[in-house]
């Protein structure tokens, strides 16, 4: 009686927790006790044969090398491989004289015969895996076509079935938009935004900050904005699933991973680092601090001298956000008359140039997409137009969407005057990140010359100041002026600057 080796193998654990392992066994324990061969070992995998590098294939082709035992019984051809390059190894050990047993296949390995035979029952085994393949890959192209993404979910999404949307896990979701928001402040390195997220809750099964990897992967991962790429190929796709951050959001961390937007770290992070430049050179204005205070100081030998303090920037910021003269009684007038102006205006006067605009943006993708038939663009070319019209797409989307949203509250304009009220409140009491954000959005034209600071309304500011101006001064009819202030108001509450600002304040609130 010869010893033998008994090798099962199925593709999955999912598989090895059922009965395919234990039939391999009956079936190869038969074909032993009929040829007069005892199993002294079985070797168990679940894993796929058509790769190569399976460990206990690997092993126990190394212990048969050795003499331990005569040979090895395997319950069918497509058990032992399914690839070519493991099928010569079996094919060596053969050669070298140890029997290769197949419990459901009568076949003489040693026969010319039956190792032709053999090796056709592994070409087509191979050939089975191959057009498996095909057609799993068929299948995950006509998902992500159709919007879909057939793959595990990004951090900050959870997992629906193989044939559903991702959807924004309510857990880590938020975290991961304040995550992009963090970083596109420009104040955090990424091995401070590891900290920084972790101290809110992202982190490690076991309470460790995520790898420095995992962060740059999904910072860089414009699936968050609702657009699938495919890494292996760069292929573009647009989702259906619900985006988590906007495309613009997207685009500031993209400009701050490429040291678009000054450098993230300093030694003393001093408040407005990089935010006001020389009025006679326009370079960047650099903090120092001298015993007690902070100056700002224009390094360029010419205009030596034009030097100023932090606490005369901070002073000339204020006064730029307490300029809008806003009272509770103008409030409640303007929040009044937008009932009126809502309801005769329940079109936004940019519907139809939105419209205009998605065409355009549809029929230009149509173009490229001929262009890369016809071979006028390469590849990379094409991947690269692709992605951008897709981000210009998706920002378009997000606006009208916007729009839709503001003309649907009459109390809109409202509540962002509510906020802008309390601005400068809200600057005072934020932290040095929230101040920063603030004096981005809501201040402009940032300069020092010969030790005087000048500072100016950001554009949104102004044009607030100008209607809130009409309307403490205007009459209660409506006209077509009023209406025209109406939506100027109404274009700044739903700015992107605006939202930014909403979203600090909720921030600041939380925290």
């Amino acid at each position: 009686m010869k010893n033998c080796f008994g090798y099962v193998r199925v593709s999955s654990h999912k598989q090895g927790e059922g009965v395919s392992l234990e039939a391999q066994k009956d079936a190869i324990l038969r074909f032993a006790a009929q040829n007069e061969i005892k199993v002294i070992r079985w070797f168990e995998e679940q894993q796929t044969a058509a790769k190569c590098g399976r460990p206990v294939f690997n092993q126990m082709l190394k212990i048969l090398r050795a003499g331990k035992a005569a040979g090895v019984v395997m319950h069918k051809i497509d058990r032992s491989a399914r690839n070519f390059f493991d099928w010569a190894k079996i094919g060596e050990l053969a050669d070298s004289g140890i029997d290769v047993h197949f419990a459901t296949e009568s076949l003489d390995f040693h026969s010319r015969g039956g190792r032709l035979t053999a090796n056709i029952q592994m070409a087509v085994a191979e050939d089975y895996v191959r057009n498996l393949r095909s057609e799993v890959l068929k299948g995950q192209r006509g998902q992500l076509e159709r919007g879909f993404y057939p793959f595990s979910a990004p951090i900050g999404y959870q997992n629906n079935g193989k044939h559903a949307l991702k959807t924004i896990d309510p857990a880590s979701g938020p975290m991961v938009r304040c995550a992009f928001e963090l970083y596109a402040s420009g104040q955090y390195s990424l091995h401070g935004l590891r900290r920084e997220l972790a101290s809110r809750g992202l982190s490690k099964a076991n309470g460790e900050p995520l790898s420095k990897g995992c962060v740059e992967k999904f910072l860089a991962n414009p699936f968050y904005t609702g657009i699938i790429r495919i890494k292996r190929t760069g292929e573009i796709f647009q989702g259906e699933h619900e985006p988590l951050i906007s495309a613009k959001l997207f685009e500031r961390v993209i400009a701050v991973r490429e040291g678009k937007s000054g450098k993230k770290l300093t030694r003393h992070n001093h408040l407005f680092r990089g935010l006001f430049r020389c009025g006679n050179c326009s370079r960047s204005m650099i903090p120092e601090r001298q015993k007690a205070f902070v100056y700002y100081r224009c390094q360029f030998a010419d205009c030596h001298g034009n030097c100023v303090r932090e606490d005369r920037l901070a002073g000339a910021v204020t006064k730029v956000l307490n300029s809008v003269n806003l009272t509770d009684a103008i409030i409640a007038e303007i929040e009044r008359r937008s009932v009126e102006w809502a309801r005769k205006y329940t079109k936004s006067k940019n519907d139809r140039a939105e419209a205009l605009r998605l065409a355009k943006l549809d029929e230009r993708m149509e173009q490229l997409e001929d262009a890369a038939i016809a071979g006028i663009i390469d590849a990379d070319n094409f991947s690269r137009r692709k992605r951008e019209l897709l981000h210009e797409r998706s920002a378009l989307l997000e606006a009208i969407e916007n729009a839709k949203r503001s003309r649907r509250d009459p109390k809109m304009i409202g509540k962002f005057l509510e906020r802008l009220k309390n601005l400068s409140e809200h600057y005072e009491f934020a932290d040095p990140t929230g101040k920063r954000e603030i004096v981005e959005f809501a201040v402009s034209n940032r300069t020092v010359k010969d030790k005087k600071v000048f500072v100016e309304p950001s554009y949104w500011l102004a044009k607030t100041q100008d209607a809130v101006g009409f309307f403490s001064c205007a009459h209660a009819r409506t006209t077509s002026r009023t209406f025209r202030h109406f939506e100027q108001l109404a274009d700044i509450a739903k700015s992107p600057e605006v939202r930014n600002l909403c979203k600090m304040e909720c921030r600041s609130s939380n925290n």
